[in-house]
């Protein structure tokens, strides 16, 4: 996305927020970017606080309810736009997203929204992108009906996974997708090598930052707003870190100990490794892996913030002989590369990023890296597989398949207060918005040995 001069008068600077708005989308949606991409340095070109949040959310927002808003635009067009106005398009999304669920006044989401028809070089599109915004004021309660007949566009996902879903969850498939439309909230892991949950939040409250420590995570502090945790008191000092209390509960499930020699695979960006590094208190001897430069590098910044030891190495999870030394490990944290359909209320772009031919690939290569680390974990030895998944091809299904070809692995019951669990399947499941968590499938396996098997 090529960069936008900043503006100095107020209608220059609304005009601006909204015209980075609609490039972040269109580069999403239709150049394929994810998000995590294409949102930081759209939002570094606007200087004030109140723009960039104003920006964050009509984006996020936007993409959210996509396929709702496209379904909407539809009704009001009386013909498609062609190719080639896919700005256009996604115009009108971000106009009518202000209409229905923003506190814009209606004649300011209209005339900001006509107005980037000039800085697209469209000035046909003026009397088009106008008209439609005025019809849906007049009919929107008619058009929103019609429209949410159908699930797929009432709770804006793709039809495949709405199907999916509702089969796999008859019961929470509704709750699901409604979950997943809800912004995610900020929560902090506190590292107790540093400060105390009590002393953090304290911190915290003398600066105005209300937080709650969450029921199901001893280090989480849920805070009230989102905010730039840069500038949180502590951050420099490595009193915390940014991790949803479900990501949190990797570490707990594994226990490590001090001169455990414990692998965490696909590692990156260093949120659980840190946090098996927390709890043996700096001594466990952990070796961190991640396929991409890139991300390896936020890993080691991680480490070095919250001033923890870990070996780290670029690799590939399912090619070991390529960096691994010969030493079995005491524990495995196999974080699978996944779907990650239990973290959309953070990515929306997930929903149209990912396809059902997607997911069959991703469950090859989740059976690829267990059938690859297995060998590497001592007998008597841990692996937990963990997903931030809510498909049961990649969780408990890759999980009974995995087991009925490996005889030496057996199920280690999960005890807790969270999460599903299901008769005749292995592992435990918390769904996206389960006491405010993201959506997460762990499966804890020991290793037989053979010494207790005869």
């Amino acid at each position: 996305m090529s960069s936008v001069p900043i503006k100095t008068a107020n209608q220059g600077r609304a005009t601006l927020s909204r015209l980075i708005a609609l490039r972040v989308c269109l580069a999403v949606m239709e150049e394929g970017r994810s998000l995590s991409h294409a949102l930081p340095p759209a939002l570094a070109q606007l200087e004030d606080r109140r723009e960039r949040s104003f920006a964050q959310n009509l984006i996020m927002g936007t993409l959210r309810w996509q396929a709702r808003l496209a379904a909407i635009r539809d009704q009001l067009l009386n013909k498609p736009l062609k190719a080639k106005d896919e700005d256009i398009n996604q115009l009108i999304l971000l106009g009518l997203y202000q209409l229905l669920y923003m506190e814009t006044a209606e004649h300011a989401a209209v005339s900001e929204t006509v107005s980037l028809t000039q800085s697209l070089k469209k000035p046909w599109a003026k009397g088009l992108v106008n008209g439609v915004l005025r019809r849906f004021i007049r009919e929107q309660q008619a058009i929103c009906d019609a429209v949410d007949v159908k699930p797929a566009h009432r709770t804006s996902h793709p039809q495949w996974l709405v199907r999916t879903l509702r089969k796999a969850y008859p019961q929470q498939w509704e709750a699901i997708l409604e979950a997943n439309n809800q912004p995610a909230p900020l929560t902090l892991r506190i590292n107790p090598l540093q400060t105390s949950l009590k002393t953090l939040q304290q911190a915290f409250a003398e600066q105005e930052i209300e937080s709650t420590p969450h029921p199901h995570a001893s280090q989480a502090l849920v805070l009230e707003k989102s905010g730039d945790v840069t500038q949180f008191p502590g951050y420099d000092e490595g009193a915390f870190s940014v991790q949803d209390p479900a990501a949190q509960q990797a570490a707990y499930l594994l226990q490590p100990k001090a001169n455990e020699h414990i692998l965490d695979a696909c590692a990156a960006p260093g949120g659980k490794t840190t946090h098996l590094l927390e709890l043996s208190n700096n001594q466990a001897r952990v070796f961190a892996l991640e396929k991409e430069v890139e991300r390896i590098e936020r890993l080691a910044e991680n480490l070095h913030r919250l001033e923890l030891q870990a070996d780290y190495q670029v690799g590939d999870a399912s090619q070991p002989d390529d960096w691994w030394n010969g030493e079995l490990f005491d524990k495995i944290l196999l974080d699978a590369p996944c779907s990650a359909t239990g973290i959309i209320r953070r990515h929306p772009d997930i929903k149209w990023h990912r396809t059902e031919e997607d997911i069959e690939q991703l469950v090859m290569t989740q059976a690829a890296i267990l059938k690859a680390l297995w060998p590497l974990l001592k007998p008597g030895g841990q692996l937990l597989y963990a997903t931030c998944s809510v498909l049961p091809q990649e969780n408990t299904l890759q999980m009974q398949q995995f087991l009925q070809q490996e005889k030496s692995a057996r199920v280690i019951p999960i005890d807790a207060t969270w999460g599903l669990t299901f008769d005749t399947s292995p592992g435990r499941q918390i769904l996206p918005g389960e006491n405010g968590m993201d959506g997460f499938f762990y499966c804890l396996l020991g290793k037989t040995d053979p010494a207790e098997a005869h």
